[in-house]
């Protein structure tokens, strides 16, 4: 059951993962990487609607989240050094282990948000490991503004070291975030439209914690990294990728950030994009008003790059 919190031991650390056993014949292996400040067990409807339709479903927290421990990752960080490889070595190590379980299926990686900056390095650093690869409310397209935010960050780890919350950052995003919806009833409404989900953020006490400036850095690496043209032609360009954004989701500028990816790829000749804007849908497209038709259209999606995978194998 996906409820229940199981473990692997890989990569010098401790996992925590959840599964949900695809029902009927087996399409392929869903992956899913989660966002900053939060976990994987909040992926539990989406898990299971994936399931019904076919798929073997896994998600772990990522080091420095929910319950997964390492001994340099506490809640906030991914590592003390090299946490950019350490959490990416975590993905692969995660989809060696489902494939083991599973031989023969493809293998489709999802990121939301942070889980998306991760997502789409994991593929560039292991192109052959990945059928497919979807980014949700991710934002590649920090440009100047993420580089003075590295340089801020700097200065932080000069004059503070790196394993404490960042002063600055929380301010530049979560809170500018929230402060970007009008009518706001809490200073998490920027994630979705549905008081229900942003209370059960707020009440979740493995959620909305304060990132290291370690941390910080990581995010921006990841940021900076997987756009570039030599990361990118790694990938082989029809591999099927999928992107969606929401049109009032202040951490991607409504949309324009996922935009920006979709045909940056696009330029660099990748035929197989597929975008959506939810125009409006807030940050967290799972957890939001029309989720269930997102997940559906998501699912469509992946029966056909799993089809084409199957004819290409036949």
């Amino acid at each position: 059951m996906f409820s229940e919190t199981q473990r692997l031991a890989a990569t010098g650390a401790s996992l925590a993962y959840h599964h949900a056993e695809a029902l009927g014949p087996a399409r392929g292996i869903l992956l899913i990487s989660h966002g900053l400040a939060e976990h994987s067990k909040r992926y539990r409807g989406f898990a299971e609607a994936m399931a019904a339709r076919g798929y073997h479903v896994y998600a772990h927290d990522h080091r420095g989240h929910g319950e997964t421990t390492a001994p340099d990752a506490p809640i906030g960080r991914f590592a003390r050094r090299g946490g950019v490889d350490r959490v990416i070595g975590d993905v692969l190590a995660m989809r060696a282990y489902a494939t083991m379980r599973h031989p023969g299926l493809p293998v489709i990686l999802f990121g939301h948000s942070m889980g998306g900056l991760i997502a789409l390095n994991a593929a560039v650093t292991a192109p052959a490991d990945f059928n497919a690869v979807a980014v949700w409310n991710s934002n590649f397209a920090v440009g100047l503004a993420g580089r003075a935010a590295q340089a801020i960050l700097l200065a932080e780890r000069m004059l503070k070291g790196s394993d404490v919350p960042s002063g600055l950052l929380p301010k530049l995003t979560f809170a500018a975030w929230g402060k970007s919806i009008a009518g706001r009833r809490t200073a998490f409404d920027w994630l979705s439209r549905l008081p229900g989900e942003v209370d059960k953020y707020i009440a979740d006490p493995l959620c909305g914690f304060d990132a290291s400036v370690s941390l910080w850095l990581d995010l921006f690496e990841l940021t900076f990294r997987a756009p570039q043209k030599l990361q990118l032609d790694r990938l082989p360009r029809d591999l099927p990728i999928h992107l969606v954004g929401g049109g009032e989701d202040p951490a991607t500028e409504r949309g324009k950030a996922v935009l920006w990816l979709s045909n940056h790829l696009k330029a660099r000749g990748f035929s197989r994009i597929s975008t959506e804007i939810y125009q409006d849908m807030r940050h967290e497209s799972l957890n939001e008003i029309g989720a269930d038709a997102a997940t559906a259209a998501f699912a469509d999606w992946c029966d056909e790059a799993v089809a084409r995978f199957q004819t290409a194998k036949s």
